[in-house]
């Protein structure tokens, strides 16, 4: 029997505290002693046995505004969660996801242990904007547990740490293998009838704000121009009031579901969707809904745009290699372009075959041969008994 494997862990989202609590899972059964853990994270971290330091979703902020406003209280939990893991001296560190959070933490616990294994779950995305963060991260990062199939590539380019490939929770997710599953029932058996269009504005209230209205012009234009359309909009609970109230006055209202099951089931009846920029496009490439990405930023961040060196910030498209998935950002998102786009792929087109042709090839690049969480606790092991060879 091993001696126990004290595991300190920060997780900055929901969708970090996922990943956290499928690799500590897997850890689990492939490390022959217990497993201890310290550090931040939500119910998935918890399930495993962590007692987080505070709420992690006081982290859970994005846009310059924010960031600024809510600096003193970040800070202050930067602070606590490294003097708590220093005090801890725990056998290895797991940052995951969330690098305004996360990479502090880790700075400052290297900085009172440099013998401490460090891991970093999610690459940040240095491919895309501040490059030179890459060479900074040799300093408290061993490895990158990377979740998109051209990271490692780019890590090894920019000069950053040695980076693995590990997959992504997405392909092996039980609800999106079952929207699969009914989806391409659903192709066999299509008959014309009812459109149902997806709008998905996001899950924090500053992008709900931004999308909405968009979203509202395009539903009149679509409905405008096409008989017998269904919109469905799937929300988290915390932002279902504001959702709510902001559809108050549409004249076309999509109905509201709550919850991932939802959304799931709205995922797989949809045929097109419009939807905020970010990690849902992705789930929504993978699952064969046919979608377009939208955005607007704040007004602060447009000055900073021109720093960022990636063509696409549609991940279909970085892991296909080309454009699988428009795009409509700031000034380009009007909502005649937006229906008309809509109009395009929910029906038999030559541009929806060629999405689904594209979707195939971003699914077919992000197979690996064993589950994420499970190749993930195998380097998490390696690199730990390869610093403290003496532990395992």
């Amino acid at each position: 029997m091993s001696p126990p494997l004290k595991l300190a862990v920060v997780a900055g989202e929901v969708s970090g505290d996922l990943l956290g609590g499928d690799l500590v899972a897997a850890l689990r059964q492939r490390y022959d002693g217990a497993v201890e853990l310290i550090g931040v994270g939500g119910d998935a971290l918890e399930a495993q046995g962590l007692r987080s330091l505070f709420d992690y979703s006081e982290l859970s902020i994005m846009g310059f505004a924010q960031v600024i406003k809510r600096l003193p209280k970040l800070l202050a939990r930067i602070r606590q969660t490294a003097d708590a893991i220093i005090a801890a001296k725990p056998d290895a560190l797991l940052i995951i996801d969330s690098p305004d959070f996360t990479h502090r933490v880790a700075k400052k616990v290297r900085a009172a242990l440099p013998n401490l294994p460090v891991v970093d779950y999610v690459c940040p995305s240095v491919w895309a904007w501040k490059e030179y963060r890459a060479q900074k991260m040799l300093a408290y990062v061993d490895h990158v547990l990377a979740i998109l199939p051209f990271e490692p590539t780019a890590m090894q380019r920019l000069g950053g740490p040695a980076t693995t490939y590990v997959g992504h929770r997405l392909t092996v997710e039980p609800n999106l293998l079952e929207v699969r599953r009914r989806r391409a029932l659903r192709a066999l058996s299509a008959v014309d009838g009812e459109k149902t269009i997806l709008l998905l504005p996001g899950s924090r209230s500053s992008e709900i704000r931004q999308l909405l209205p968009v979203f509202e012009q395009a539903v009149l234009e679509f409905s405008r121009r096409n008989d017998r359309v269904r919109y469905v909009l799937p929300t988290v609970p915390r932002q279902e009031a504001l959702v709510r109230s902001l559809l108050e006055n549409w004249s076309v209202k999509p109905d509201v579901f709550v919850g991932q099951d939802a959304k799931w089931n709205a995922f797989a009846e949809a045929d097109a969707a419009m939807a905020a920029s970010g990690t849902v496009v992705l789930e929504l490439g993978l699952a064969g809904v046919p979608v377009i990405s939208t955005y607007k930023t704040e007004w602060l961040a447009r000055f900073v745009l021109s720093r960022i060196k990636t063509w696409t910030a549609a991940l279909p498209n970085l892991i296909a290699d080309y454009a699988v998935v428009p795009e409509l950002i700031n000034d380009v998102l009007r909502p005649g372009l937006l229906a008309r786009y809509m109009e395009r792929l929910s029906n038999d087109t030559p541009e929806l075959a060629a999405m689904l042709q594209g979707y195939d090839l971003v699914w077919q690049r992000m197979q690996t041969e064993e589950p994420p969480g499970e190749k993930a606790a195998a380097i998490v092991l390696d690199v730990l008994s390869r610093k403290k060879p003496g532990h395992l």
